[in-house]
């Protein structure tokens, strides 16, 4: 990755810090996104000198697609170029069935709704809408999307039917986009399963338990079991690889 330019949102924790440390230590410049969680502000500068590259972080609200814009125009302006876009950031659904929600509030249920398909769908629009400007510009780029094993099957026991459905859409959006971009970029997405991660850490113990019992590995992943797809993807050994989904979830969807 010696050379190499990868901007990664949603890296201020959970896999997308790991995958922007994996990129550093790979020897690429690496752009750290974040929103609500300043804290990698504190850490680039020490990353930089550890792994000897250029490490930078960058606040902007994902769902704020005018500044979405701004920001990955300030990164190609700082670092010259964009080789790599990891489109990372998102959060879960942790409401419940969609009828007894919608029952007990049914405008909650909506905003919340509506709140998951804007972080998790319609952000990693405005990356692609402005990354696939500077890819066709330069004539290359690799564009990696965090979809999610809930993409490819409805997994138990929590009911979240909005989280899937966002992450089918991603896994469909990298797709789409593969074809269209063919001439000038590729487009493919990982599918995490389950992971140790600070929104898995909010979860009750029982049902992290019936994870494991699930998972035909019976554990959850660490961070850092997930990185090696994202790299592989965006790197020159994939070459010929558009339009994949890498599942990464120790087995669950083979179950």
């Amino acid at each position: 990755m010696k050379g190499k330019i990868a901007s990664v949102t949603g890296a201020s924790g959970g896999i997308g810090y790991e995958i922007a440390i994996g990129f550093a230590q790979a020897g690429a410049d690496v752009a750290m996104w974040y929103n609500t969680n300043p804290s990698i502000e504190k850490e680039v500068e020490g990353l930089s000198m550890k792994y000897g590259v250029k490490v930078k972080a960058y606040q902007c609200a994902l769902t704020d697609g005018a500044k979405v814009a701004q920001t990955i125009k300030k990164i190609e302006n700082d670092f010259g170029k964009i080789d790599i876009m990891i489109a990372n950031a998102g959060i879960a659904w942790a409401s419940g069935p969609l009828v007894d929600f919608a029952e007990k509030d049914s405008e909650k249920c909506d905003a919340e709704w509506m709140k998951i398909m804007d972080v998790d769908v319609n952000s990693v629009y405005y990356v692609s809408k402005s990354i696939g400007s500077i890819f066709k510009k330069q004539g290359y780029g690799s564009l990696v999307i965090t979809a999610s094993m809930s993409g490819h099957i409805a997994n138990i026991p929590q009911l979240q039917v909005a989280y899937n459905t966002a992450k089918a859409a991603l896994i469909h959006m990298g797709r789409s986009l593969a074809i269209e971009w063919a001439g000038f970029a590729r487009v493919n997405t990982v599918s995490p399963g389950y992971v140790e991660t600070p929104i898995a850490a909010t979860r009750p113990a029982e049902l992290k338990k019936k994870w494991m019992t699930l998972v035909p590995m019976g554990r959850l992943s660490r961070p850092k079991e997930i990185v090696g797809a994202y790299l592989y993807l965006a790197s020159d050994a994939a070459s010929y690889t558009t339009g994949t989904d890498i599942i990464v979830d120790g087995g669950y969807c083979c179950a």
